[in-house]
């Protein structure tokens, strides 16, 4: 039962890594894009050809849920 509920707990570990980093891409990518359609920044960037990026977003619905566990024995 101990394993159990270690493996839970990395599990929610995990997830809330995976949804911090997510978060830290989509706030650098809105800063990016902010900068670069801002005067003085948007010449620099049109100079090295900088272009707008695109956030992070999960629109398939299988990949939204989440992954099956299943704790019984192998067939």
């Amino acid at each position: 039962m101990e394993s159990f509920t270690q493996l839970q707990n990395t599990l929610n570990q995990v997830e809330d890594s995976i949804q911090n980093a997510r978060r830290y891409y989509n706030a650098v990518v809105r800063d990016l894009n902010t900068k670069i359609v801002q005067f003085p920044s948007s010449i620099i960037a049109g100079m090295f050809n900088i272009t707008p990026r695109q956030f992070f977003e999960v629109s398939a619905p299988a990949e939204r849920e989440a992954p099956k566990v299943s704790f019984g024995g192998a067939a």
